[in-house]
């Protein structure tokens, strides 16, 4: 196991120096789910909840978490994305909506937390603007899908 990059020598916090790093093409894609009544998830997909357009806002949600993940993470360094996807993947007979998120940028940092930032605030929206009509929602599984560029290389789900 790698040490910890957020260490220094003491073992105390600190942001990592990427001054160094070259700029390069990084991507991150993370996954997530909401797990919900059958009777919401219908509402969901038929205009029936009374905020508006659940999965709209959600995605707008989604990309305006993934921007803003270094006003929330302590050590993310603040960065200039330039690219966000968030899709969502309705699974019917589960009543569920998986949650997947891309991210890009040329930088010297990676975009791993803005991805997974992005899904857990998609996931929230929904909960948010569903809550009225059930409140037994269950976000889970938020995880990183994948990831390309950088130092470390490439990581796929299933590599741990």
């Amino acid at each position: 196991m790698k040490g910890f990059t957020h260490l220094d020598e003491r073992g105390r916090a600190h942001m990592v120096d990427v001054t160094q790093k070259e700029v390069t093409l990084r991507e991150a894609t993370a996954r997530g789910t909401i797990l919900m009544q059958r009777e919401t998830f219908k509402r969901i997909f038929t205009g029936g909840i009374e905020k508006g357009d659940v999965l709209g806002v959600a995605k707008i949600a989604g990309i305006m978490g993934a921007k803003r993940t270094a006003e929330l993470i302590p050590m993310c360094h603040p960065l200039n994305i330039t690219g966000v996807k968030i899709a969502f993947l309705p699974v019917e007979d589960e009543h569920k909506i998986e949650i997947e998120a891309k991210v890009r940028i040329k930088g010297q940092t990676g975009v791993e937390m803005e991805a997974l930032v992005a899904v857990a605030t998609a996931a929230l929206t929904i909960y948010d603007m569903c809550k009225a009509v059930d409140r037994g929602m269950m976000i889970s599984d938020i995880h990183l899908v994948e990831k390309k560029g950088g130092k470390s290389g490439h990581f796929e789900w299933g590599e741990r």
